[in-house]
């Protein structure tokens, strides 16, 4: 038996720490609840001066950082470094292709896809992309609308996270480097100055971003499991039922967490991905399946030819209110979201290639999206045109809440009451293991790198998150703690930057050896401490 084995939960919980990752995190978190719940309009009036000057002053920045990572997903993929292993050459993968990408698949985009897939298409109906150039609610704008949606939640997403994990798995499987953010620097600073200054802050951002991101999901599906109350039962709650609700979703996911990442995650995983499939082909029956068909292809072929084009958009001398609202804020939030979901996939990535990670991470989740995206922005986007669900109305009606969408137009299908229920269903446990990824994430970032942190630490975190969210709906802050979260997103694609050379650096000496056929890979010598 371990050391770490005999030692009690408390005791266990505090030897593991890293206190001033901890510290710094958590004091932030406390002090960003404390204002806004008492200075919550001058709170929320900073976070949208500073949101305005983003989209309107460096919207070009995430734009082309955004497009170097996908640039550079695509060459580990086709290039010689794709069979790279992350761990060592004889070591079999911990988990299966199936379980690998269902729970991959169910960090990533997990509950906010699910929120969003009935939403966003329905919204670029109504108000096109001027790239687009199409009249509202036109044939055009429709087809437009899924390929945004296509856009947003596809390649691009998926390439921020595995640009985080792949370096971090390379560094924490070949050379035993901590399982956290910082080690993506390790090329720069060496192994043995993982403790710096520079790492401190890198690992500080990462858990600041991750409970911006992982709390603003929560009040998202909080908010919407609300609306689904109240439109389908007439059931609306104030501000107790709020943190009820809230602390409900905090517990399932923190009991979740508890019984272990085999157990619990894949359990749950597993689930997800079943329902979400089932849900998906039951729509796309049910719903105007040759209308889905037409406007999704359509829309998968601009997607595909416009790539580029719509990477690099600004709409540059217009207004740039519309690439701000939408392209600015996915891509900041994939930002903010990349540190959990990057460590979480490192986590579960022992023993696979680069190629692996990249195929399963990028196209394979990215493939997975596009029918969802197709089916319900299609439906949606129907049944409005068709007058078969006033979609926009009941939108409207609560208050522009996107959280509304997926309700009317369930409703509207055959076997409405039994789709809506299993919808809700779906949103809740999709939140689940969004959250117990993230709460595992936080728990190594915030003790070094250990793998498996204590209960205690995870069970904090997971406290931690569903109060800030909870206080935040309560308030009404959920948008500014949105904001803080977009604005924290901004540093953080400069560590994604950062995690580009370093792999570059690492992974050519890598290939190089292997390309002379030697055995050895890089060794630990020659990755640079801070005294070379």
């Amino acid at each position: 038996m371990s050391e770490k084995d005999n030692q009690g939960p408390v005791k266990r919980f505090t030897s593991e720490l890293d206190y001033i990752i901890f510290g710094v995190g958590f004091a932030i978190t406390a002090l960003a609840v404390v204002g806004f719940a008492l200075r919550e309009e001058q709170a929320s009036a900073v976070m949208e001066s500073i949101n305005s000057f983003l989209w309107t002053e460096l919207s070009w920045l995430y734009l082309l950082i955004m497009f170097i990572v996908v640039v550079f997903v695509a060459f580990l993929t086709i290039g010689p470094w794709g069979k790279i292993k992350l761990g060592r050459e004889d070591e079999d993968p911990e988990f299966s292709y199936l379980a690998y990408f269902v729970m991959l698949y169910s960090a990533g985009t997990a509950a906010g896809v699910v929120f969003w897939g009935p939403a966003e298409a329905i919204f670029h109906y109504e108000t096109p992309s001027p790239l687009v150039g199409a009249e509202p609610m036109s044939r055009e704008a429709a087809v437009g609308a899924i390929q945004y949606s296509y856009f947003h939640w596809g390649l691009s997403a998926w390439s921020a996270y595995v640009v985080t994990a792949i370096p971090i798995a390379y560094f924490a499987y070949r050379y035993d480097a901590p399982m956290r953010i910082s080690t993506i620097i390790t090329p720069w600073v060496g192994i043995d100055r993982l403790n710096s200054f520079w790492a401190k802050i890198i690992d500080i951002i990462a858990v600041f971003a991750t409970i911006g991101g992982v709390a603003t999901t929560l009040g998202l599906v909080g908010s919407q499991f609300l609306v689904g109350l109240d439109y389908v039962a007439g059931v609306e709650l104030g501000d107790e039922g709020t943190v009820i609700l809230i602390t409900g979703l905090t517990v399932a996911f923190t009991l979740s967490v508890a019984t272990g990442i085999k157990k619990g995650i894949r359990r749950i995983s597993y689930f997800n991905m079943g329902l979400f499939a089932v849900l998906t082909g039951v729509a796309f029956i049910a719903g105007p399946t040759m209308y889905i068909l037409a406007t999704g292809t359509e829309a998968l072929g601009n997607y595909l030819n416009q790539f580029v084009t719509m990477s690099l958009y600004t709409n540059a001398g217009g207004d740039p209110g519309w690439v701000g609202n939408w392209t600015i804020f996915f891509w900041a939030w994939w930002f903010s979201w990349a540190p959990f979901v990057g460590l979480f996939i490192a986590r579960i990535s022992r023993g696979r290639t680069v190629r692996q990670v990249t195929i399963t991470g990028v196209i394979a989740s990215t493939g997975v999206t596009i029918p969802w995206y197709a089916t319900m922005g299609g439906s949606a986007i129907f049944l409005q045109d068709t007058d078969r669900a006033d979609i926009l109305g009941v939108i409207n009606q609560y208050g522009g809440e996107e959280a509304a969408a997926g309700y009317p137009l369930f409703e509207a299908l055959p076997l409405g009451g039994l789709l809506t229920a299993m919808f809700l269903v779906l949103v809740t446990t999709f939140f689940i293991t969004s959250a117990d990824s993230s709460t595992l994430a936080l728990g190594m970032l915030t003790t070094g790198g250990n793998e498996t942190p204590s209960t205690i630490n995870r069970v904090i975190w997971g406290g931690l998150i569903g109060l800030l969210a909870s206080v935040l709906m309560v308030v009404g802050g959920v948008e500014a703690l949105q904001a803080a979260a977009i604005i924290t997103g901004g540093p953080f694609s400069i560590v994604l930057l950062i995690a580009i050379g370093s792999m570059a650096l690492m992974f050519n000496k890598h290939h190089a050896i292997l390309t002379n056929k030697e055995e050895d890979v890089p060794s630990i010598d020659e990755i640079p401490s801070n005294d070379d």
